[in-house]
This record gives C-alpha cells, structure tokens and sequence, in this order.
C-alpha cells in the first residue's frame, strides 16, 4: 500500500475539531507501539474519536483507551493506556519468555534463541493447550478487570468495535460496547497454540486476527466520522525471501495476519468505484477517507518471537517508536485529515 504525498500539519496552530475513527492492529507485545501512537494522537486537541476497531493487542488498546476517555479525557486515556501496558509486563515478571544475557547486552528484542520460546515452540505443534494449560489460566484476565471497569465501558460514548474469530464458523464477529466483558477481549487475542477457546454466549472463539485484523466495515457503516486512522503492526511487504525455519515462520504469520485486512480494503477501494455515490451505502463508502501511521521500519526489525516478549524496556522502545511515527504523521499529513485519504487502496484492485 502506499500514501499519497500531503500537506505538511499544523502543529500548534488552532483548527476545527476532525471526527475521526480508528482501526489498531493486533500483534501481541508489538501492541504497545501501538500504545505510542495514540498516546501521541491524544495530545492532538482537534482530533475527537468517534469509534474505534481493534483485533487482539489492537482490541485492548481500543478498550482500554474508550474507557479512559469516559473516565478523565484524553489525559485519561493516556493515564488509562500507560497503566495498562504496565500491568501487563508486571505479570510477565516471571514470565520465562526472557531475553539471554547476548540478547540483552547486543540489544536485540528477540526470544529466537531463548530455551523456553523455542521448547513452547515445537511443544505447540505437538500438544494443545488443551493437553498443556489444562486450568486455561491467562494473566491478562486480572490485567484487563483491574485495568477497565467494563460496566461503565458499556456505555461509553466511543464506540468499540472487537472482532474474534468463531471456531465452528470460521466467520468473525464484532463484539460492541454493551458486549464488552474480559472474555471478549481475550477471545480476540486467544492464540488456538497456546490457549484453549474462549467460550461466549455458547460459542468458542479464537483470535480475531484471522478474520478482521482489523475489521474496518463497521467504522464505515456505523460511525458519524469519515476518516479512518489504520494503525498497522504487521509489515505487509518484507524484501528477501524467507530462508530459515525462523523466517519462514515469522513471515507466514504476518501474511496471515494481514491477508484479511488487504482484503476488505481492497473490497472498500471497488464499493468506492462502483457504488451510487449519491445515497445510501454507496454515499457512505464514496466519502471514506483512509490513513495510515506505519511501523514498517522498527517492525521489519523485529520477528515472531518478540511478539511474546513483554517486558517493560521492550515496550518502553515500542512506544517512543509508536509516538514518533504518530509524530510524522501528523507532520506530514495531519492537515489532510478531514480533508482527503492520504492512504492509497485504489492500487489493490490492479494486483492480482
């Protein structure tokens, strides 16, 4: 995908309020860059969220951030986001996906060569989690109930949009405020190698990313804004080709994980050609406006393991590189917002 050239931003001069909507990507620990870019969009006084959609990591960030600005704001999102991602390495404390002591003293953020990483590894295509985490025990369940009150979640005014993925269907579902419980947001993140279904309303679901990574159709169709902020993790183009059982791997799951986003964008980029722009659905999709805040260059640096590396100085650089990508953005194309797609999609429907 690429962007079009834009209009340089207007940081620290007063414009009008932009409704906008987000779209925030999962990727487990690569999550809290994502924690960084709204961390930096929060500080933008003329950017009000209107709904948010969110897969995994991205679907607790969506939460998380939707409930600390009911509660106190934007610095109440930002107070809500920073809390939470701190949560999450304290309970990773003992966790033994850990860096080795070359790992740390070379600087690299990668569990590739740590013991227990690669025991989990190859126990995973052998056992299920059925077999291995008989007591399904998740530390991101307490994380997520001391983090956000979910009965005030329910009614708060951003608009929450979380998809996981039904095991017996294969088709995603799009969980809302009124629905949101700690099980949902689990789901949305429930990795099938590593932990048993999460069952709701008598259905199992696994991750969402498998089916909306994120879903961006009920943004378009339900939400009064039309821009739309994509916050990606997963690189969608990496030059080489893979070569080690490592890399094969690491690629594999970004394919995976992006396939149904380039899909629905690419379904977006022939509903804007082909649909009455005059009323109804056709007017809705011919006024959508995409833009993208990218990671492409720490995140091809970084592979599958470290997806599973939480600890605190790991998040702590994901996020300084999460606000200055924001911070680009907004330099570059923060003046387009509200005004045109600074995100071209029209090219996906040339590629086969």
């Amino acid at each position: 995908m690429t962007v079009a050239k834009g209009n340089k931003g207007t940081k620290g001069a007063e414009r009008a309020t932009v409704l906008v909507d987000l779209a925030l990507q999962g990727g487990g620990a690569h999550g809290a860059y994502t924690w960084g870019v709204l961390d930096r969009l929060l500080e933008e006084s003329w950017l009000e969220f209107d709904g948010i959609s969110g897969t995994s990591a991205g679907a607790m960030n969506a939460a998380v951030m939707a409930y600390g600005l009911d509660e106190g704001g934007p610095a109440g999102a930002k107070a809500a986001l920073a809390a939470f991602w701190r949560r999450v390495a304290d309970a990773a404390a003992l966790s033994p996906f850990r860096r080795g002591p070359l790992e740390i003293l070379t600087g690299k953020w990668t569990l590739d060569f740590s013991p227990a990483f690669v025991a989990a590894d190859i126990a995973a295509r052998l056992y299920s989690p059925y077999t291995i985490n008989v007591g399904n025990s998740n530390p991101l369940q307490k994380v997520l109930e001391e983090s956000i009150d979910f009965s005030r979640l329910a009614k708060a005014k951003t608009k929450l949009f979380i998809t996981a993925t039904n095991v017996h269907t294969g088709r995603g579902r799009i969980f809302r405020n009124a629905d949101m419980t700690p099980e949902v947001l689990l789901a949305s993140a429930c990795l099938p190698t590593m932990f048993q279904a999460v069952e709701i309303d008598g259905e199992p679901y696994w991750d969402g990313g498998f089916t909306g990574n994120p879903t961006i159709t009920p943004l378009v169709r339900e939400c009064d804004s039309t821009d739309t902020i994509l916050v990606s993790i997963n690189p969608i183009e990496r030059p080489g080709t893979p070569r080690t059982a490592m890399e094969i791997q690491n690629r594999l799951n970004e394919i995976s994980f992006n396939s149904p986003l380039i899909k629905e964008l690419r379904m977006a980029a022939l509903l804007r050609k082909v649909a009455d722009p005059g009323s109804g659905e056709g007017a809705v999709w011919a006024k959508m406006r995409i833009h993208r805040v990218a990671g492409e260059e720490i995140m091809l640096q970084l592979g599958y393991s470290s997806k599973l590396l939480a600890e605190w100085p790991f998040f702590e650089m994901l996020h300084g590189e999460g606000r200055r990508a924001a911070e680009t953005f907004l330099s570059n194309f923060g003046a387009d917002i509200g005004v045109r797609s600074t995100l071209n999609i029209d090219h996906l429907l040339t590629e086969v």
